[in-house]
């Protein structure tokens, strides 16, 4: 007797590929690639070729004022270091953008709590909120020929000074060495605090009422509930904040080459205008490549403490997701219990409490009674 044995047939996942639906499965693979590839293709031609070709200038001499140049190493590099104007402009800038970001945390966290006051209308902030921006509307260039006008000898602010008897005579305050440095960090302030009240004010309105209840149950005053409530919330949004503003002013161009050209006597000279001065007036291109290179490595410096800031921002909220592990059990819940007595009260225990009391006066009558009685413990009297 034969056993008749049924042919096997190939499984779903087993059958052949044809070579059409093979090129089909790769041509859905390539679709996002072909999205991304103009935004690539951008990013190669106008930032990484030409960043390739100033890092390759830098170690040449000679470069583009001649047809054959030469390798001379890290001669540029020595040269710039060296310089007595590129140390100068080392310092003024560095004043210029710590003044400059101290600034702008300064006033626009102040304008911003302003603005998220219960204290004033709704008509009065929305006119404080347009005078505020105001400085934000404008180009550089605008502010630079504004300013240019109101601080000359013969202009609006030394008018307003000799009127109140502060000064005698015009002061020049962008053709004075001791005062033009000044002069033109307050321009820069006064331009860029506007994106600081802004972001500050949003993360003001992302704060929990809840805190300030919970705090002002707790007895503090204002100050307090500014220190221990307000910064930490708004810390994250200050310190990115505080960094981009630092990559942005070191690169400030404009509105010091329209103020005052770097001058006068380098008393405004920036990396960025002697760096242009290098490559455009003295024709330096090798020097002004080794300065550029110089200036990228300190803003990829700054660059990547707020990229760290960022990814330690997003692990700790992550972090503070994260549920105990059951295995804790009961030693756990005993030890918070402990760091529970043993610590003072403090903003977070009564936000705890005013939430608690919500969710029992929500409840009705009844359910809450016999939540009591079910709390009660045996030896408790009834």
């Amino acid at each position: 007797m034969t056993s008749m044995t049924a042919p096997k047939t190939a499984a779903p996942s087993e059958r052949q590929v044809t070579p059409g639906r093979k090129r089909s499965i790769v041509a859905r693979r390539l679709v996002p690639y072909g999205y991304l590839s103009p935004t690539v293709l951008l990013i190669v031609v106008l930032m990484v070729v030409p960043i390739v070709m100033v890092i390759s200038y830098s170690f040449r001499d000679n470069v583009i004022v001649q047809e054959n140049s030469v390798f001379a190493g890290f001669a540029n590099y020595t040269k710039v270091l060296t310089d007595p104007d590129f140390l100068v402009a080392l310092k003024n800038t560095a004043i210029f953008i710590s003044v400059s970001t101290v600034a702008h945390l300064v006033l626009g966290l102040a304008f911003a709590m302003m603005l998220n006051t219960q204290l004033l209308g709704g008509v009065t902030k929305a006119i404080f909120r347009i005078v505020y921006i105001l400085p934000w509307l404008f180009t550089i260039a605008v502010i630079a020929v504004i300013w240019r006008l109101l601080l000359d000898p013969s202009g609006v602010i030394n008018y307003m000074l000799h009127t109140l008897g502060v000064v005698q005579q015009g002061v020049d305050w962008l053709g004075d060495p001791g005062k033009a440095l000044w002069a033109v960090t307050f321009v820069n302030i006064w331009s860029g605090y506007p994106f600081f009240m802004i972001s500050l004010l949003a993360g003001l309105q992302g704060i929990p009422g809840d805190l300030y209840e919970a705090a002002a149950v707790d007895g503090t005053n204002w100050w307090q509930r500014f220190v221990h409530v307000t910064l930490p919330q708004l810390r994250p949004v200050i310190i990115s904040m505080a960094v981009l503003d630092l990559i942005w002013t070191s690169q400030q161009f404009a509105l010091i080459w329209m103020m005052t050209g770097g001058g006068p006597l380098h008393a405004t000279e920036m990396l960025s205008t002697y760096t242009y001065k290098q490559a455009f007036s003295e024709y330096e291109f090798a020097t002004a490549s080794a300065a550029a290179v110089i200036v990228l490595l300190l803003t990829m410096v700054l660059a990547f403490f707020y990229v760290r800031q960022q990814g330690s921002g997003e692990t700790h909220g992550h972090l503070h997701q994260d549920p105990p592990h059951p295995r804790q059990g009961r030693r756990h819940h005993r030890a918070r219990h402990r760091r529970a007595v043993r610590r003072p009260a403090g903003p977070v225990d009564a936000l705890h409490l005013v939430q608690g009391q919500r969710r029992r006066l929500r409840q009705p009558a009844e359910a809450h009674h016999q939540d009591l009685l079910a709390r009660r413990l045996p030896g408790d009297p009834g």
